[in-house]
């Protein structure tokens, strides 16, 4: 059996977006209880790995709050859509990496959380080669 968990689909299968594309799709809830739920957020942001400071920015952002009377049914899939931003691309450099993703965090009422994330590509940057030895 597993335990809660949350399924980010993107409505192009995650290809390569541009700049500008909309980006759009569904996540789901699993094993979610409704009466578990306090609130749920849906975000499309960037974050960096590799040497030095992490950066992370937040492109959009929604969150439901049951508190607040929003309707959060996990049985139901939910729907996220945005357009992207010129910048920063997605890149994979040996010594920094951009990534983009959809994440969609579950905040239960005894106060725990889930997490699901689906990362996708924001541009077509060539991957960084390694220097000629």
């Amino acid at each position: 059996m597993t335990g809660p968990r949350i399924v980010i689909r993107l409505d192009e299968n995650g290809r390569i977006y541009q700049p500008g594309d909309r980006l759009a799709g569904e996540y789901r809830m699993l094993a979610i209880d409704r009466d578990e739920i306090k609130a749920l957020e849906i975000s499309v942001l960037w974050f960096t790995e590799g040497k030095g400071d992490e950066d992370l920015a937040v492109h959009d952002f929604r969150r439901l709050s049951a508190e607040d009377g929003d309707w959060i049914d996990p049985r139901r899939p939910g729907r996220f859509s945005t357009t992207l931003p010129n910048s920063p691309l997605s890149y994979d450099g040996r010594i920094v990496k951009v990534r983009w993703c959809v994440r969609v965090r579950a905040f239960f009422k005894r106060g725990r959380e889930v997490v699901g994330q689906r990362l996708f590509r924001l541009g077509d940057v060539p991957a960084a080669k390694a220097p000629p030895t």
